[in-house]
């Protein structure tokens, strides 16, 4: 086999079929929570049969449910769909939303995920004279840093060089390029990593570099153990002198925490470099398998000042349940570094155990401060209330939007959801195209020539509110020309949205998406 395509594996290829399945962990896990739920389906009938002043007690409860509802500070469209399930369930539906609110299994997660950033603020700081460099200059970034900075530590930085990438394949050959450089540690936490040439690619260098003497960490989402990763990869990673572990691993207990996941993809190295942007660690993102036609993607690489943030970011999720925690050796303050580099960046990330949306704050910002464009792609719309008010009124005041989606979907439920959008946006003057060559995995905002957004946040419910995500914020840096530039290409190969389009949509995909929309916060 060329040297080139060789494929490092751990674990033994996963086999496809119905033994497989039937025999898996998915399997058994879900068999369990059957289980536990069909007990509950009992117990109730059990209750409902036997006791009818109980009954009443249940219905009363529903009621105060229902009050409840109409006095938190849920989004609204998460409101109706909550009063449709209990209007068609009282007591089931009003039990549920008590289940989801109670936040039953990540309290804990939540208190310790608080004290490590409490922890780690003292450790980045925002120097004042940067913050007073943009002051007074109409572009709303110091006010955005000061609102960032109070639910986390996202310093806005100068002197950072970023390079962007407009598809998978080149954010790969300029990681492999960097970690062959990596001196002293290595920083790794992917949302998804599977086996196959991009992961054994980086592999092999990991392995290498670690018997070098280089500190390797490496953190996934749990989901992986359900869909990619053997139950004990972090152990063969581990026997291979990389430190390993999953996020939130799925246990055959019914708990409202697997909703929040690790969606963040982050690579650090040294301290010197990091990388951001959508693209997980297996073969589609890299377009080297097709599964939705071609793949694209974005990233950013990062070589500076900036870069400590997405150190501390690692850092703070590595250490969650930990007893101890070393900020100080990776996050010394390194030696200034004027790099001819111009503009500032500022990466941030969002949690979704607080009650800040950061995510979608940041991207409303962009469309209520924009005066001639903002363009965004993104694989998913699923949008509340306040987002779509904020593209349509950008759109009705002058602004020129346009939003690049998927032409070939990954998931048929959410591309109907995005459809049941499309209606009330055009009408207000936004530009909807589809990419006709694949899929849109990219989440890029780029504005008025001086403002852009890569990171790994999607215009979803679960982007926007049920997982850990985090991006990169430029302003007036140099590679945002490119990514416009990027934007208007990848535009050529789409086909526009009309209203003709629109109405000769199929009735099947428009019967998917509006009763999905019934539940679509929940998504």
């Amino acid at each position: 086999m060329n040297e080139e395509n060789k494929v490092v594996r751990l674990a033994k290829p996963v086999k496809k079929g119905l033994l497989r399945l039937v025999f898996s962990r998915f399997c058994v896990i879900a068999l369990l929570l059957v289980l536990q739920i069909a007990i509950l389906v009992v117990a109730y009938g059990f209750f409902t049969d036997k006791l009818p002043i109980l009954i009443n007690i249940l219905r009363l409860f529903s009621f105060a449910m229902v009050i409840y509802l109409f006095n938190c500070p849920m989004d609204s469209s998460a409101k109706l769909t909550w009063m449709f399930f209990i209007a068609i369930f009282p007591l089931a539906g009003a039990a549920f939303l008590l289940f989801t609110q109670s936040n039953v299994g990540h309290r804990m997660e939540r208190e310790l995920v608080a004290r490590q950033i409490e922890n780690s603020r003292e450790f980045l700081k925002q120097p004042e004279q940067v913050l007073e460099s943009v002051e007074h200059d109409g572009s709303g970034t110091e006010d955005l840093c000061r609102y960032l900075n109070r639910s986390g530590c996202f310093p806005l930085f100068e002197h950072t060089d970023v390079t962007y990438f407009p598809l998978g394949e080149n954010k790969f050959e300029a990681m492999l390029e960097e970690l062959e450089k990596a001196e002293k540690f290595i920083f790794m936490e992917y949302f998804i990593v599977e086996e196959g040439y991009m992961w054994g690619r980086i592999l092999d260098i990991l392995t290498r570099k670690a018997k070098e003497g280089v500190e390797i960490r490496v953190m996934y989402d749990g989901m992986c153990e359900m869909s990619t990763l053997p139950v004990d990869y972090w152990k063969l990673l581990n026997a291979q002198g990389i430190k390993a572990k999953p996020f939130s691993t799925i246990k055959p207990v019914i708990s409202s925490h697997y909703n929040y996941r690790d969606h963040r993809k982050i690579l650090v190295i040294d301290g010197k470099v990091a990388f951001n942007g959508g693209v997980n660690l297996a073969d589609e993102y890299i377009n080297r398998v097709e599964r939705f036609g071609h793949w694209k993607d974005t990233a950013v690489m990062l070589n500076g000042p900036a870069v400590r943030s997405f150190t501390l970011m690692f850092l703070q999720m590595w250490y969650v349940g930990e007893k101890e925690a070393d900020y100080q050796s990776y996050l010394a303050p390194a030696p200034t570094e004027e790099r001819d580099a111009a503009g500032y960046v500022m990466p941030y990330c969002d949690c979704p155990l607080d009650e800040d949306k950061v995510g979608e704050t940041v991207y409303m910002d962009i469309l209520n401060r924009a005066t001639d464009y903002v363009h965004i792609m993104t694989p998913y719309l699923i949008l509340d209330g306040e987002l779509e008010t904020a593209l349509r009124f950008a759109a009705q005041r002058g602004v020129d939007v346009r939003l690049i989606l998927p032409g070939t979907p990954d998931k048929k439920m959410a591309y109907a959801l995005a459809k049941t959008h499309y209606k009330s946006l055009t009408e207000a003057g936004v530009k909807i195209y589809e990419y006709t060559p694949g899929f849109v995995h990219a989440k890029v905002f780029v504005s008025d020539d001086h403002k852009a957004v890569v990171g790994t946040i999607n215009l979803d419910y679960r982007s926007l509110y049920h997982h850990f995500e985090c991006a990169t914020y430029l302003y007036k840096a140099d590679c945002i020309p490119e990514i416009e530039k990027d934007f208007r290409e990848t535009l050529a190969k789409c086909r526009p949205v009309t209203a003709e389009s629109i109405k000769n949509e199929k009735l099947s995909m428009k019967a998917i998406g509006q009763l999905a929309k019934l539940i679509s916060p929940l998504m």
